[in-house]
C-alpha cells in the first residue's frame, strides 16, 4: 500500500466492522447483546458489498483509471478489500460457533440438526414441514435449457444435485412436479441435474421444537428444515447434495433524473433494475462439493473469487431475531428506555415550551415523543397555518406521517420534501409521498441532481403579536423506531433569524430556487457548507500561531473529505488541539509527527448508536457550537443538501459542549485511532471509569427524576 495522508475508505469501514465485532468478542458484555452485535456485523457486511464492493466492480467493469486519496486503484481496492473481509468472516465464525454456541448452550438455547434429534421433535418438525414447509416453497429446475432463477438479493435459497436418472424419457418436469421449461436432450440423461428452491421472505428462519431438560428453547433452522425433509420434494428421486446458498446483487444503481418521466417514475425504475442487478457475491455452505461450485459459478455468472464459503450458518444477521428474544433478560442489557426531558414539561404545550427558549434533546436518553408531539399539536391547533417539513427515512407506521396527514384534513398548508433518493428506502418513500399527495399535501419528491438529507421542520402560527415560526432542527431522522437507538441531537426554537433562514432554505429547495448569497446564521451544503468548516478550522489555527489557546472537537460518523483534513493537518501543525470522535469511517491520519501529532480519533461502539453531529470550537474563549446533519464527506458537501446550525442558546451551548467532554473522557468503549490505521483501547488504571453512554443516562435519569446532581470536577470548564 502506498504511503500516503490519508487511510482507505473501504478498509476504515472494515475496521468500523471490526469494533463492532468487538463487543461480540467481548465476555463482559452480555451474552445475547454479543449475539446481537454479531448479527450487526453480519448486516452490515451485507451492505458494504452491495454499495461498496458494488461500487468497486462497477469502476473495474468500466476500466476507470481512477485513484483513490488512499493511493488505490480499484483493483487494489478491492484485493486489500477481500483479504480483509476474509480475516473478519473467519473471526466472525470462530466467535459464533466456539464461543456463542456453547454459551448459549449453557444459557438454555440450542441449535439442533437432524442427527441429534428426539422422537418427539422429530413428529414435531414433520408436522411444521407438511403443514407449513412444504406447501410454501417450490423447486426449480435449473441448467440444461431451463434458465437459473431470478433470486431476490441475499435471499437464502437451497441448491439440490441429484443424481442421473436411469431411463431416458420426457418426463423429468412430471417426476420432479414442475414445468421442466421444455423436452430433454436423452443425451444429458447420464449427467446429473441441479435445481433450486428459493426459501422468499414469508417462513421463519427458525423452527421451535420440544425442549428437554435445561433447555428453555430448541429451534432448527430453516435450512436444516428442509434439507432434512429434501426427497419430499423430489420423490422418487437419489438426492446426491443439497447446499443453502445466498446471493447478494450489486445495488450501485443511480436514478436517471434528466429522462422526461419525473423522479417517482424513474426511482420506480431504479428499484426494478435492483433486482436484475449482476450478482457479486455467493455465499454458501464450506462443505459444498467442488461440481456445485462449478456449477453456480457457471450458471450464476461470477467469478470464482466472488463465490464465498461460510463455515456455519449463513446470514449471522437473521439471528438479530434470537438476540432479542423474551425470557431472557439476564443475557440482556438492563434496559435503558427513553426519558422525558425535564424541560419539557408535560402539562404545557410544545408551542408554550418553545415559545419560552429554546430546548435541546440528546436522543435517546431523552424521548423523541416531543418532536412528534410537536407535529400532532400543530396538526390540531386552529392558530397553525402551515408546516413545512423534510423527511429522509421514516417508519413503517410512522405518527410523523399520520400527523402530516391530519393536519391537511384540518385544513393546514401541507408541504413535505420527501426524499424519493434515500437508499434502500426509496420503495416507502415513495408509496408515502402517494399517499400524501392523494390527500391534498404538497410533496417535493427531491431536488434533481442532490439528495436532501437536512432534517428541519417549520410550522407556521399566527399569534396576537403576529406570525411566529417554531422550526425543529435536527441531526438524525424523522423516525421514532431509530431514535430509540441512534444518538441524535434535536434542537427546538423560535429564533427570528434561523426561522428566516428556515424558510428561505425550504423555499429553495422546494422552488428549485436560488438561496440567499448569505443565510443569517446557518450553513448549507452543496454551496458553502465546506468552506464555512475550513474557514473556522483555519481561524482556529490562526489563533494558536499568535499563541492563544485553539481547541476543536467534532463529533462525527465519518470524516473523508481530503480538504477538510488538510485543514485540520495545518491546524494540528499550527498548534490546535483537535478531538475527533468519529463513530465510523475515518481517512485522516492522527498522531503523525509534523503532521497531525495534536489530533486525537476515537471511536465508540456501544449500545446506541452513535449519530449526532457536534462541531466545538474555542473560538478565543467565546465557544461556537454547531449541529448538523453533514458528514465530513464529499457526498454530503458535493451531492447533498445538508445544514449547519449554530446553538447559541446559553443552556443548551453548555450541555452540548458538556456532551463532548464526556465523549473525550471515554474509556471504556472508546477505540483510539493509532497512526497505522489500527483501534486500539487504552485505559489507565489511574483513570476513573468512564462509558460516555452509560454516564449520560444515568445523568438524564437523574435529570427526569429531579435530582440535582453535581457534575464531576473532570468536566468543569477550565478542564475543557
Amino acid at each position: 500500500m502506498s504511503e500516503t495522508k490519508f487511510f482507505d475508505r473501504e478498509l476504515s469501514w472494515l475496521e468500523f466492522n471490526q469494533r463492532v465485532l468487538n463487543e461480540a468478542l467481548n465476555d463482559e458484555v452480555p451474552l445475547f447483546e454479543r449475539l446481537k452485535f454479531l448479527a450487526i456485523t453480519s448486516s452490515n457486511l451485507d451492505e458494504f458489498f452491495r454499495v461498496r464492493v458494488g461500487a468497486l466492480t462497477t469502476l473495474i467493469e468500466s476500466k476507470s483509471t481512477s485513484v483513490a486519496p488512499s493511493g488505490l486503484s480499484p483493483h487494489q481496492q478491492l484485493a486489500a478489500v477481500r483479504e480483509r473481509v476474509d480475516q473478519i468472516i473467519r473471526d466472525q465464525y470462530d466467535c459464533f460457533l466456539n464461543e456463542l454456541v456453547p454459551a448459549l448452550h449453557d444459557a438454555g438455547v440450542q441449535g439442533v440438526k437432524d442427527e441429534l434429534l428426539n422422537s418427539e421433535q422429530e413428529d414435531h418438525l414433520r408436522q411444521i414441514f407438511d403443514r407449513e414447509v412444504l406447501s410454501v416453497l417450490t423447486p426449480m429446475a435449473v441448467g440444461r435449457g431451463n434458465p437459473f432463477p431470478l433470486l431476490a438479493n441475499q435471499m437464502m435459497a437451497m441448491c439440490v444435485r441429484l443424481a442421473p436418472i436411469e431411463t431416458p424419457d420426457d418426463k423429468l418436469g412430471e417426476e420432479l412436479g414442475i414445468e421442466s421449461g421444455g423436452k430433454q436432450d436423452p443425451s444429458d440423461d447420464s449427467q446429473e441435474r441441479y435445481a433450486v428452491i428459493p426459501f422468499g421472505r414469508t417462513l421463519s428462519r427458525f423452527y421451535s421444537l420440544p425442549g428437554e431438560g435445561n433447555s428453555n428453547h430448541v429451534y432448527m433452522l430453516l435450512e436444516d428444515v428442509v434439507s432434512r425433509f429434501i426427497e419430499d420434494f423430489f420423490p422418487g428421486e437419489t438426492i446426491v447434495e443439497c447446499q443453502p446458498f445466498r446471493l447478494t446483487r450489486n445495488a450501485d444503481v443511480e436514478v436517471q433524473e434528466l429522462t422526461p418521466h419525473g423522479l417517482a417514475v424513474n426511482m420506480a425504475d431504479v428499484l426494478r433494475a435492483r433486482t436484475r442487478a449482476d450478482c457479486i457475491r455467493v455465499e454458501i455452505d464450506a462443505s459444498v462439493s467442488s461440481e456445485m461450485v462449478e456449477f453456480l459459478i457457471s450458471e450464476v455468472d461470477i467469478e470464482p473469487d466472488q463465490l464465498v464459503k461460510l463455515s456455519g450458518p449463513l446470514d449471522l444477521g437473521a439471528f438479530m431475531e434470537l438476540a432479542t428474544r423474551s425470557g431472557f433478560e439476564q443475557h440482556q442489557y438492563e434496559p435503558w428506555p427513553p426519558l422525558n426531558s425535564p424541560d419539557i414539561p408535560a402539562e404545557e404545550t410544545m408551542f408554550d415550551v418553545i415559545s419560552q427558549r429554546d430546548v435541546m434533546l440528546f436522543h435517546p436518553y431523552e424521548s423523541f415523543e416531543p418532536v412528534v408531539r410537536l407535529i400532532d399539536e400543530a396538526a390540531a391547533d386552529p392558530d397553525v397555518i402551515a408546516i413545512k417539513q423534510t423527511l429522509y427515512r421514516i417508519s413503517r407506521n410512522s405518527p410523523i406521517i399520520r400527523a402530516l396527514k391530519r393536519a391537511v384534513d384540518n385544513g393546514k398548508h401541507v408541504t413535505v420534501l420527501l426524499e424519493l433518493k434515500a437508499r434502500f428506502d426509496e420503495e416507502r418513500n415513495l408509496n408515502q409521498a402517494r399517499e400524501l399527495e392523494s390527500i391534498g399535501a404538497q410533496v417535493i419528491h427531491g431536488v434533481k441532481g442532490l439528495k436532501t438529507h437536512a432534517k428541519v421542520c417549520i410550522i407556521v402560527r399566527r399569534e396576537p403579536e403576529g406570525i411566529q415560526r417554531y422550526v425543529h432542527f435536527g441531526t438524525g431522522n424523522y423516525n421514532e423506531s431509530t431514535a430509540k437507538i441512534y444518538s441524535d441531537v434535536s434542537l427546538f426554537t423560535t429564533d427570528e433569524d434561523l426561522g428566516v433562514d428556515a424558510i428561505a432554505f425550504f423555499n429553495a429547495i422546494s422552488g428549485y430556487s436560488q438561496p440567499p448569497h448569505v443565510y443569517r446564521k446557518i450553513e448549507t451544503a452543496p454551496l458553502l457548507l465546506r468552506s464555512a468548516i475550513k474557514e473556522m478550522i483555519d481561524a482556529e489555527a490562526e489563533r494558536a500561531a499568535n499563541g492563544q489557546n485553539a481547541r476543536i472537537k467534532v463529533k462525527l460518523n465519518a470524516l473523508t473529505d481530503t480538504v477538510l483534513i488538510e485543514s485540520l493537518y495545518k491546524a494540528s501543525q499550527a498548534g490546535v488541539k483537535i478531538f475527533l470522535n468519529i463513530r465510523g469511517i475515518c481517512c485522516l491520519k492522527p498522531g503523525v509527527p509534523g503532521m497531525s501529532e495534536n489530533i486525537r480519533v476515537t471511536s465508540i461502539v456501544d449500545r446506541f448508536l452513535e449519530h449526532a453531529r457536534i462541531i466545538y470550537v474555542h473560538h478565543g474563549g467565546d465557544p461556537k457550537v454547531y449541529i448538523s446533519s453533514a458528514d465530513w464527506m464529499p457526498r454530503n458537501l458535493d451531492h447533498r443538501k445538508e445544514l449547519l446550525v449554530p446553538v447559541e442558546d446559553p443552556k443548551c451551548r453548555q450541555r452540548l459542549i458538556h456532551i463532548m467532554r464526556v465523549f473525550e473522557r471515554d474509556n471504556v468503549k472508546a477505540a483510539t485511532l493509532q497512526p497505522d490505521g489500527s483501534y486500539t483501547y487504552e485505559k489507565s488504571d489511574d483513570d476513573p471509569e468512564c462509558r460516555a453512554q452509560e454516564f449520560l443516562y444515568r445523568e438524564a435519569r437523574h435529570a427526569t427524576r429531579g435530582i440535582a446532581k453535581k457534575q464531576r470536577t473532570m468536566f468543569e470548564p477550565h478542564n475543557l
